[in-house]
């Protein structure tokens, strides 16, 4: 893309949502640039998978390990859906297509079934445990990135929408996020674009405002967060590969797009997740189950969020309750309840101690688990 006017840039900037009513002097919430310059000339490009956004799927049973005859039905679904874009990537262009596990299924092993994923793309593999959305991040290796399997964010009505896990809702600068322009904003740190993304309905209306420049597919139309309309599988799969060739054909043409700094933070917890025991906690910014701060950076801003996602997890423990009671009665209860009070006594008297950590086993790790 050749140099724009201040004019032209502007107008992409309002279009994007980067400056939507905003009054005259007030903040830019982030910023669109053109993508970082290729400087090896090897077109690289990195798939990110998520598992409920895909072609054929309806049921929320497929993308989840704990459900192993419906989970493997959705592999199937996944590598179909992977190799679709794969296929368009290298024929529009790409001369590497790497791929990393953006879902975390609780499968040890990649979700993919990698004896039937194209032989071209390579899986993103390390020997140490990597959040995907940032350990990644490197000037210089990869031109662009696409999203296959997508889904909506928290609030939206969208099938299984939700952002990073169950009850979590994630605003920067006062803009709430799906995960794939939380994959943007890390992204755009280096210059690298997102050009493709897959998933329903729901998710295309999320992105239309924030990421109008995306190539994107719908592949189901969702019409509750269990439950979905699917298009016919050959029909989306060819609509998948069709539209990453474009993408990638066109990708000079699109936004890298970062947050402007410093970064203003919230996490707002809605069922089964729950930040109440935050409130009056002294220096936190607590209100109607949202926790704000600021931070300096993206980095610093997501890693802030994820520390507090595992507190709002803490409400998961509600739902433990509600089904203990349903299937045990109040015989359940005291029991836990005398158990909590043993493990404290036991503790403060010397009797027990927490058990040694488990050693860690060599292994390979390929994105969220």
């Amino acid at each position: 893309m050749g140099a724009m006017s201040h004019l032209t840039l502007a107008f992409a900037l309002l279009l994007a949502g980067a400056c939507v009513a905003q009054a005259p002097g007030a903040p830019v919430s982030r910023i669109l640039e053109e993508p970082a310059q290729d400087t090896d000339g090897i077109t690289r490009v990195l798939v990110y998978h998520d598992m409920e956004g895909l072609t054929g799927q309806s049921d929320p049973k497929t993308f989840r390990f704990a459900h192993p005859d419906r989970y493997a039905v959705g592999r199937t679904y996944l590598t179909g859906d992977v190799n679709a874009v794969v296929a368009g990537l290298f024929e529009g262009g790409a001369d590497e297509v790497h791929i990393v596990d953006g879902h975390g299924s609780g499968n040890p092993d990649p979700d993919l079934l990698l004896e039937d994923l194209d032989p071209r793309a390579v899986l993103v593999s390390r020997d140490a445990i990597f959040d995907a959305y940032v350990d990644l991040i490197e000037p210089g290796v990869y031109d662009a990135v696409a999203v296959v399997g997508m889904h909506a964010k928290t609030g939206s009505g969208g099938f299984a929408s939700h952002t990073f896990t169950l009850g979590i809702d994630i605003l920067f600068n006062d803009m709430s996020v799906t995960e794939t322009e939380i994959v943007g904003y890390s992204w755009g740190r280096v210059g690298v674009p997102v050009i493709f993304a897959s998933g329903d309905d729901r998710l295309a209306l999320d992105l239309a405002g924030p990421m109008p420049w995306i190539e994107f597919v719908t592949v189901k139309t969702a019409t509750s967060a269990s439950t979905a309309d699917p298009r016919p599988v050959d029909e989306a799969r060819a609509e998948l590969t069709a539209t990453a060739r474009r993408a990638i054909e066109n990708y000079r043409n699109t936004w890298a797009m970062r947050l402007e700094e410093p970064v203003q933070a919230v996490l707002h917890a809605v069922p089964p997740a729950d930040l109440s025991m935050l409130d009056g906690v002294p220096h936190i910014e607590y209100a109607d189950q949202r926790v704000s701060f600021q931070a300096s950076d993206f980095r610093e801003a997501y890693d802030g969020l994820i520390e507090l996602v595992t507190v709002a997890r803490g409400g998961y423990s509600g739902v433990l309750g509600e089904v203990a009671r349903r299937m045990s009665g109040e015989g359940l209860d005291l029991a836990y309840s005398d158990a909590l009070f043993d493990r404290w006594l036991d503790f403060e008297s010397g009797r027990w101690l927490p058990p040694e950590p488990i050693p860690s086993i060599q292994r390979t790790y390929h994105g969220f688990r």
